[in-house]
């Protein structure tokens, strides 16, 4: 491998890290974003919702792709701000990713049992503290499955920074190939590269699973694989058939 083929290969690692800070990054907005009009959907106060449930619709609704455009070429022009390539896509990614979360955050506080919510006015805790203690400790596990996928999107999102010349993993390949002319490795070792970064979040978020069901006594059972499952069901049939045996 020569010299300038190896300086372009680093184009991939240096991209691998552009890649990394947009996840985090975008992830960090979109989790504060989505809390914030998740819990803010849930409100007594109708105009609080509306404006929630409002700005859920209109992000929900609109393409990540226009929106960093938008906030890349129309915002200098409206406002006079002229924000970095990466924080454009940062925003546009987090404030999109951010009104899908929070339908499951939504969702997650509506599951808690109205039985809770008595308890704590029982407890006087202000809406606020029953919030913090008692909802969504209880809420938080039923978000993380959903909140895993919505990351994993989050990350394959991020390819579309490389139309603005980010240069993240994919923008990195597409230079490699235009001087090297080699599409088949290139394309197949990024394909390799978001599938690692990819595994990496879903097996953290599992553990995180893990330790937020340890908290309110819900341990998920190991071994929880298909062969558990049939043997479980084989177990329930072989008691379902006794206790008839033993009624007749």
């Amino acid at each position: 491998m020569s010299e300038i083929t190896w300086g372009l290969w680093q184009l991939l690692l240096e991209g691998l890290w552009v890649t990394v800070q947009l996840t985090v990054y975008s992830a960090a907005l979109g989790a504060v974003v989505a809390f914030t009009v998740g819990i803010a959907r849930t409100h007594r106060l109708w105009i609080v919702r509306f404006l929630s449930g409002l700005y859920m619709e209109v992000f929900r609704g609109t393409s990540a792709l226009v929106l960093m455009f938008w906030l890349f070429f129309v915002l200098p022009v409206a406002f006079g701000w002229q924000l970095l390539p990466l924080w454009a896509a940062t925003l546009a990614l987090g404030l999109s990713y951010g009104a899908y979360g929070s339908e499951v955050v939504r969702g997650a506080v509506q599951a808690v049992s109205p039985a809770q919510r008595e308890a704590g006015i029982a407890l006087s805790f202000t809406p606020m503290q029953r919030m913090r203690r008692i909802i969504l400790p209880q809420a938080w596990p039923e978000m993380l499955p959903p909140f895993n996928n919505l990351l994993i999107e989050l990350l394959k999102g991020t390819a579309l920074v490389s139309i603005m010349g980010v240069g993240d993993m994919a923008f990195g390949a597409s230079l490699i190939r235009n001087a090297t002319g080699e599409s088949a490795p290139v394309y197949t070792i990024i394909l390799v590269m978001y599938f690692v970064l990819a595994f990496v979040l879903t097996r953290g978020m599992r553990v995180v699973e893990r330790q937020a069901k340890t908290r309110i006594g819900q341990r998920p059972a190991k071994g929880g694989g298909l062969l558990s499952k049939l043997n479980l069901r084989e177990r329930t049939d072989i008691s379902a058939d006794a206790a008839g045996a033993g009624g007749i």
